[in-house]
């Protein structure tokens, strides 16, 4: 695989073969996909030097790392196993807002078209807690992460399972890194991981939760979004930043106690997979730059908007830097201070 020179930035995610039908579209087969593209593809819309960090079977395809790689990024990172690995995952639109996961065989037949031979045998992983406990093969660990990767100063962590989340923001700060965002992934957003969040967000700079489990954590305790950031911010992390979708974000600076909601710049939404992980890239990219969760926020808000006109995570990469600017200054002119 094939390194670039220096990594800024990391990003600890996943890999994917995807499959997507989109809501009036040509159906996607078995395209490369998942977390870790998408958010790297967010910093790349303002910054280069990126390193990535995940785990894939033997049957992972070579020709996409090579790919990958020669957008630029640092792939030395990406630790094959010895065994198989099932890397699929399908999505399908019924219309442009309601997205589901499950029965590919129904909703292909429901869209009359074949069904392809990539997804035979596929089943949708099940919604469960994950465990304390118990890694799995997709599991990021210490020995994953490249030495000189810890020689970078910033990292995002995708949605991961919690034992992940737990082990890596440890590993980062014994490096030079002293920017480290989180997205929380759904299984382990639940009222009964609520004491183990807290501890894990300690030392964090920004934690990045979806709207839904971010209001899922808190289930029975309050639908309140400033009151949840607030308390989440108690926890001993910088920033939180609570992702709307289209209708933007909510950003709460702990320390200085500052609300702002953010709009979501009015692209023309084609899909929006991977988007939130663009957004995350973004504002890993504007707070390395700035130091300012606001302005952080308002890069991540239009990687966003990119990302969701386009199929192609590799959209972002090809974006002219004034017009990824012009809306940038565009949308500070929206923000709202609560």
């Amino acid at each position: 695989m094939i390194s670039s020179p220096v990594s800024r930035y990391l990003i600890a995610g996943s890999l994917k073969q995807v499959t997507i039908l989109p809501y009036n579209r040509p159906p996607m087969i078995n395209q490369p996909g998942g977390n870790l593209i998408y958010a790297a593809a967010g910093v790349s819309l303002w910054d280069t030097g990126i390193g990535l960090i995940s785990r894939v079977g033997n049957n992972y395809p070579g020709d996409w790392l090579t790919h990958i790689s020669s957008w630029g990024w640092d792939t030395s990172g990406i630790r094959q196993l010895p065994q198989q690995l099932d890397h699929r995952a399908f999505f399908a639109y019924e219309d442009m807002e309601t997205l589901s996961k499950n029965s590919p065989i129904d909703q292909f037949t429901a869209a009359g078209l074949p069904f392809p031979k990539e997804l035979i045998g596929y089943q949708s992983p099940p919604e469960i807690l994950d465990s304390r406990v118990n890694p799995t093969h997709f599991s990021l660990k210490a020995n994953d992460i490249p030495a000189d990767f810890l020689d970078a100063t910033a990292v995002h962590i995708c949605p991961l399972d919690f034992l992940s989340h737990s082990l890596l923001p440890p590993i980062f700060r014994q490096g030079h890194i002293s920017t480290i965002t989180l997205e929380p992934a759904p299984g382990y957003m639940h009222p009964t991981f609520l004491d183990s969040i807290t501890g894990l967000l300690a030392g964090i700079t920004a934690f990045l939760p979806q709207e839904s489990i971010a209001l899922s954590l808190f289930q029975g305790r309050t639908t309140d979004l400033m009151k949840i950031s607030e308390e989440l911010g108690a926890a001993g992390c910088e920033i939180i930043v609570i992702q709307r979708g289209s209708r933007g974000c909510l950003v709460y600076d702990h320390r200085s106690h500052s609300h702002w909601i953010i709009p979501a710049y009015p692209s023309q939404a084609v899909i929006t997979i991977g988007s939130s992980d663009a957004f995350c890239g973004g504002f890993l990219a504007g707070f390395r730059q700035s130091y300012d969760p606001l302005t952080a926020a308002l890069y991540a808000s239009i990687s966003r908007s990119f990302c969701v006109e386009s199929i192609s995570p590799s959209y972002m990469l090809n974006v002219m830097p004034r017009l990824a600017q012009a809306r940038l200054d565009s949308l500070r002119n929206l923000v709202r201070k609560l």
